[in-house]
């Protein structure tokens, strides 16, 4: 269930990710920017080889991935302090985040987003992204590929901070 085929630029966390197709978006864009992938449970699908397919994660042995059975089991792994927390009720948007490698980026569900109390842990590190008022939030799988992406734009922006950024 965990592998590590690659070092992480970023830690990419799907708090009781609901629909196994976001999911495995999700993963895809993990494997093509160097992220590793955190599921926090309840899931609401099942992580074995039949919903993998379905999903379409041919890509999966790729893959950087963990899954934990709650909160406090991730935040025993991550950095506390470098956890952004990705929700619409955010202050911040993401253009003003300064990422760093290593950095943690924490998602809700799909239908009902991060919970108030994970929400508050920090709201200093909240963010959301733009949408018109016509569009309550994106599509997990779309925020998080927006997310990853600024953060790479960003150290490219820097140089590279030495580090192996994909192209």
């Amino acid at each position: 269930m965990e592998s590590e085929p690659y070092k992480p630029l970023l830690h990419i966390v799907l708090y009781q990710p609901e629909i196994p197709h976001n999911t495995g978006s999700v993963g895809r864009t993990c494997v093509a920017v160097g992220a590793k992938l955190w599921l926090v449970r309840p899931l609401g699908f099942q992580v074995d080889n039949y919903h993998l397919r379905r999903a379409g994660l041919d890509y999966w042995q790729h893959l950087n991935w963990q899954v934990v059975d709650d909160w406090q089991q991730l935040i025993s792994h991550l950095p506390v302090e470098r956890f952004w927390y990705f929700t619409k009720f955010a202050q911040h948007r993401l253009g003003t985040a300064e990422f760093e490698p290593g950095d943690v980026l924490v998602f809700g569900r799909e239908s009902q987003g991060l919970p108030e109390d994970i929400r508050n842990l920090a709201p200093e590190r909240g963010l959301r992204i733009g949408c018109r008022p016509e569009v309550r939030s994106l599509n997990l799988s779309n925020s998080v590929a927006v997310a990853c992406y600024e953060a790479l734009g960003q150290w490219r922006r820097a140089g590279g901070l030495g580090l192996e950024l994909p192209e």
